[in-house]
């Protein structure tokens, strides 16, 4: 919130009028004793040229000016601005259950899950923190909370498909922890997921509560296909499709701020990923402008004088 950090110099404001009224004194006691002379030769010296008669204000006026900048400067005014000492935390959290070999994203979900993925940490800022957790039955770290954004895309390159069931809310439990593990005003967690949470100690809700009580946003991918995508068969010959609980996703996206996408195809899912960038949104910080002020009062000051001893001076 904008505001001045040492407001008391603020009361160095008063002096301005002030020195205003002192000056209009002296002026006007200046001429009052003009007059008392009867030569109108003494009066015209007393009283300066009448071209020139408004430059002695136009220097008082800089000079009140270039001192209330100062007083201003001294108070130490912020106001938001982008945040720049801190960047985001952003977690991508990536099913890399059994489900996730299906080849109806070209050239399997977890490939194309991985392509999308790196293309947004490739746009990440500068000073944002990345880091990468994967689940199947479980959850583990894949690349652990890092500005290296190198090191975070090799890790997620070398994803592999694991044959394990959903834990969706160990996955994003996880993820609530990392985000928290480094200071940051802002932080993102990224879940995709394209199966139904049917593994893990931990529930989607669990999860969430903790994500809301840690000020986490997150936001969800839901990868499917708009027909059934076959996995295999069991052992009785019966086919086994992928099924994704859009519902769970959708509640996880909603309860923490985030939003819920759907992917059909590797198209859409780059373009959702592309698109997260934008979603990301950096905190402001108050920063400080006092330098603004004082600059100001020092080209006040510099005109002041230029006109005051430079050429058309006022004093020969």
């Amino acid at each position: 919130m904008a505001g001045f950090y040492n407001p008391i110099w603020l009361l160095g404001l008063i002096t301005l009028p002030v020195i205003w009224y002192l000056h209009h004194l002296a002026t006007k006691k200046r001429r009052m004793e003009a007059m008392g002379f009867s030569k109108v030769a003494v009066l015209q010296a007393a009283l300066g040229d009448g071209k020139k008669s408004r430059r002695p204000q136009v220097l008082l006026l800089l000079a009140l000016a270039a001192i209330g900048l100062i007083f201003i400067g001294l108070a130490d005014p912020h106001i938001p601005l982008e945040q720049t000492r801190q960047g985001a935390n952003v977690i991508f959290v990536i099913d890399d259950s059994g489900s996730m070999q299906a080849t109806d994203y070209s050239p399997t979900r977890i490939e194309a899950a991985k392509s999308a993925a790196g293309l947004l940490l490739s746009q990440l800022d500068p000073k944002d923190n990345a880091g990468v957790v994967v689940f199947e039955s479980g959850a583990t770290t894949a690349a652990y909370l890092s500005p290296d954004k190198d090191r975070v895309m090799a890790k997620l390159e070398s994803i592999a498909p694991k044959t394990g069931q959903t834990a969706i809310g160990d996955g994003l439990a996880l993820a609530v922890d990392m985000a928290q593990s480094q200071p940051s005003t802002k932080k993102v967690v990224i879940l995709l997921s394209d199966g139904v949470n049917n593994a893990g100690v931990i529930s989607p809700d669990e999860a969430t509560a903790f994500a809301q009580a840690a000020g986490i946003q997150v936001f969800t991918v839901g990868m499917g296909s708009t027909q059934p995508a076959l996995l295999g068969y069991d052992w009785m010959g019966n086919p086994q499709y992928a099924q994704m609980d859009e519902a769970t996703l959708k509640s996880i996206a909603e309860k923490t701020g985030g939003k819920y996408y759907k992917s059909v195809d590797s198209r859409t899912l780059s373009e959702i990923y592309a698109g997260l960038k934008e979603q990301i949104t950096r905190e402001k910080e108050d920063t400080s402008i006092k330098d603004i002020f004082f600059f100001g009062a020092l080209i006040l000051l510099i005109a002041e004088l230029y006109l005051r001893y430079g050429r058309g001076r006022i004093i020969p």
